[in-house]
């Protein structure tokens, strides 16, 4: 964070000062809410959660070098007390990014944030100082840490906002005010919550009515519903995709032998050639969202291109992709899911298997249950088990309960798979199934929601093997 004093902190969010001999005490280490995390200089967040309470580990931050305490009751120990913490912690974000003068990104969407956030970062990190979200940080509390990290030599802050209602971009939004703002699509993800896509679309279209009228609205010209935020925003609008009138495109879209993506990129520049080095036709949009705020910087589409064919992995369960010694390649794609990237998962790996295929290598999709689909579950649940015997994957492997009874009955019903398709209780019971029949050159992929922890299976399938991983990302 930017060197501020005590007294200058508990001005700006409205906290007062206890037990502190001298408020011109400045904070120089980064601001945390993890009592793990402390190292001198830092301020500590106090949160108060259903297992533990940061209020317990005040003395124990203070001794490890914490400046003070940002708290919600005196605590002991040098503290800023204030009436909610997670406000303050938003409000001390404000002023921060107020002083820092650089250049704030936002990126939002139902699919593809993290990936096309991690893109962005390593494409503006070679123009200049750039700080970004780490993993999914995207809600009240993640954001503000992220804006925190700051420090006087940032000069792009990249910033990934989520949502689970209508609102909850516009209160990011009022902590962080972005000059640039992404708006990758409207999906199904949380439609369980939202009750509709125009619903997201309303939530998700609350960051290009933040932007100023010196901004840009970058908007995904694929997208109906996130083209139509082009009404919604002041700001300049610049579109991207692979339609005609996208300002920044592709065109040439396909795959290598792997399965990675290669374009060519057209921006009002200039064109270059892009590979990715990331696995599945997705990314193409994302690499263009990303390219869209490159070239709004100032950036040429040759200095585009090369920082996109560079950019790898950054965030962990992503399409990372591993071979191991005996030729069996994992794919852990199991942060997250919906039904979006679950078709788009399923896509790269029926990619991924043309080579292996013609060496008698096989497809294998591990798979679980999708959260927070509402209504919708059981359709979307069974058209993606359909979707699975349509791009020939070898073999289904639904872990859990009756969601994934759903996935394994599409397929079952497309294709009467039988044996090609199985049913199991949990992710050990998967692990036990896979490695009694995995075999050279075999392709896993292991996807589900964040809440069914499958990413067991891939560390499982793993597990005693000095494995050649590329770490990548997939990531929608």
């Amino acid at each position: 964070m930017i060197a501020l004093s005590l007294a200058e902190i508990a001005t700006a969010v409205g906290g007062q000062i206890h037990d502190i001999p001298d408020p011109a005490v400045e904070v120089t280490g980064p601001v945390v809410k993890d009592s793990r995390e402390v190292e001198p200089g830092s301020l500590f967040a106090a949160f108060a959660g259903a297992r533990s309470d940061g209020h317990d580990y005040a003395a124990e931050v203070v001794a490890k070098g914490a400046v003070a305490v940002l708290a919600a009751r005196p605590v002991g120990v040098p503290a800023i007390v204030v009436e909610d913490v997670q406000s303050a912690l938003g409000a001390l974000a404000r002023a921060v990014v107020q002083r820092l003068g650089a250049t704030l990104v936002a990126v939002t969407g139902s699919a593809g944030k993290t990936s096309t956030k991690d893109l962005i970062a390593q494409v503006l990190t070679r123009k200049a100082p750039t700080v970004w979200t780490p993993g999914s940080f995207n809600n009240e509390i993640g954001l503000p840490l992220t804006a925190l990290s700051a420090t006087e030599g940032t000069r792009y802050l990249v910033l990934e906002m989520g949502a689970r209602g209508i609102g909850h971009i516009r209160y990011l939004t009022g902590l962080t005010p972005p000059r640039i703002g992404v708006v990758l699509n409207v999906g199904s993800a949380h439609i369980g919550e939202f009750g509709g896509r125009e619903q997201i679309a309303e939530a998700k279209g609350e960051l290009v009515e933040s932007l100023p009228a010196e901004g840009a609205a970058i908007l995904n010209a694929d997208d109906p519903l996130v083209r139509a935020m082009a009404s919604r925003t002041k700001a300049r609008v610049l579109l991207f995709g692979e339609a005609g009138e996208a300002d920044v495109r592709a065109e040439n879209v396909r795959l290598t032998a792997d399965g990675r993506p290669s374009f060519a990129l057209h921006t009002p520049s200039g064109c270059s050639e892009v590979t990715l080095r990331l696995y599945g036709e997705h990314h193409v949009s994302n690499a263009l969202a990303a390219a869209a705020v490159a070239h709004e910087l100032g950036m040429s589409a040759e200095e585009i291109a090369l920082a996109l064919c560079a950019a790898g992995s950054l965030s962990r369960w992503r399409m990372e992709v591993t071979e191991r010694p005996d030729g069996v390649t994992v794919v852990n794609d199991a942060y997250n899911a919906n039904p979006e990237s679950m078709r788009a998962a399923l896509r790269a790996l029926a990619a991924m298997g043309e080579a292996s295929r013609a060496e008698g290598g096989r497809t294998w999709a591990v798979l679980g249950q999708m959260a927070e689909l509402g209504d919708e579950a059981l359709a979307e649940h069974d058209a993606v088990g359909r979707l699975a015997v349509r791009l020939n994957v070898g073999k289904l492997v639904a872990v859990g309960g009756r969601e994934a009874a759903w996935l394994r009955m599409g397929a079952y019903n497309e294709g009467s798979w039988g044996e090609e398709s199985v049913h199991v209780s949990d992710a050990q019971a998967a692990i036990d199934l896979l490695r009694s029949e995995l075999r050279p050159g075999d392709v896993v992929l292991v996807k589900a929601s964040r809440s069914v922890g499958l990413e067991r299976v891939a560390e499982g399938l793993l597990e005693g093997f000095a494995a050649s991983s590329e770490g990548q990302v997939a990531g929608r």
